[in-house]
């Protein structure tokens, strides 16, 4: 039962994702922490890439979406820019389910319940940028 649970922890983690596509050109990486998210756009910077990231599989909380745009800096972090503008955020459905099921073999057979674990994951959208006056 444990190896079952650690099974689907594991896949529910893997489900996270993170991808860009470059709009301009990438700067020498720095330190995720300096990056700075905005939801209004700086005076002046200069565009980088566009970015989605998805949170890990759970039950729509406000972690999954911290998770998300925690996952938009890092990325931006890698290509050298310095903010990220938030686009937006929204839920998805999970690509994840869990059942139990049954069978027979020979003169035994066996029972079956079914049960649906609703999950989600959020996914957050934005543009990295190189800031160059606030």
């Amino acid at each position: 039962m444990r190896t079952l649970i650690a099974v689907l922890m594991l896949t529910l983690a893997a489900c996270a994702s993170t991808h860009h596509v470059m709009l301009g050109q990438a700067r020498p990486a720095i330190d995720p922490a300096q990056v700075k998210v905005y939801q209004v756009p700086p005076k002046h910077y200069e565009e980088i890439a566009r970015l989605d990231a998805k949170s890990g599989v759970g039950f729509g909380t406000q972690g999954q979406i911290n998770s998300a745009i925690d996952r938009l800096a890092r990325e931006a972090a890698k290509l050298g820019a310095n903010g990220v503008i938030l686009l937006g955020v929204d839920q998805t459905g999970s690509p994840v389910s869990l059942g139990v099921g049954g069978g027979s073999f020979g003169r035994h057979g066996g029972a079956s319940v079914g049960m649906g674990i609703p999950t989600a994951q959020q996914r957050a959208e934005g543009i990295a940028i190189y800031v160059t006056e606030e």
